[in-house]
């Protein structure tokens, strides 16, 4: 199994560096992470009294390596997750917050765990996590890399503006659903073809 600090770093390679995409509700981002987070741990790095594009460039990514661990695997409890979840769960908490457990709580909460989607892991999530890891322990986290694939492509559906993080130009697959299936094993993967399908009402 990885650790935490390896895990930390494929997401940080992941989001690449320096991006500010009109497109992207987080606004500018460096590594992954948004101008947002920056401001609200006070991540003042030139110490010039404010936090702004400058302080997003001057992140390493070792600094944000050390955020993704402190901020979205430990003070979210993720760390309490079984061991198969731990992974595709802290991948998609760096993309989508409290919602990459809302999806968890409502995927335990279909495979007959419940557990309420508030976002927070909290002892009830713990448990039902645990019992659906130790009941279905090679399955757990293709159903969770499946429901978090869902998840994208129903935003795309909502929003238009998003489609391009989930389809390419070409029409293949975007960023968002070949980073969910990092998480997938192969024999689960969409193909072209139904991935096509998938997308094939957006305009």
């Amino acid at each position: 199994m990885k650790s935490i600090k390896e895990l930390a770093h494929e997401i940080v390679a992941r989001e690449g560096g320096y991006v500010n995409d009109p497109d992207d509700p987080g606004g500018e981002t460096n590594f992954g992470v948004t101008i947002g987070t920056m401001r609200r741990l006070g991540l003042d790095l030139n110490r010039d009294g404010a936090v702004d594009g400058r302080d997003m460039r001057a992140l390493t990514a070792d600094r944000a390596a050390e955020i993704y661990i402190q901020h979205y695997f430990i003070r979210p409890r993720i760390c309490d997750l079984p061991p198969q979840l731990q992974a595709s769960v802290f991948d998609m908490y760096v993309n989508a917050g409290a919602g990459a457990v809302k999806i968890l709580q409502r995927l335990l909460t279909q495979m007959g765990y419940p557990c309420a989607d508030d976002g927070v892991i909290g002892p009830a999530t713990r448990a039902a996590a645990d019992m659906a890891a130790a009941d279905a322990p090679s399955h757990i986290a293709d159903a969770y890399g499946i429901a978090r694939r869902n998840y994208y492509y129903a935003l795309g559906d909502a929003r238009p503006a998003s489609r391009k993080y989930a389809r390419r130009r070409d029409g293949r697959k975007g960023g968002w659903i070949t980073r969910a299936e990092e998480f997938i094993s192969p024999k689960y993967h969409l193909t072209q073809a139904q991935h096509q399908e998938r997308v094939a009402k957006w305009v």
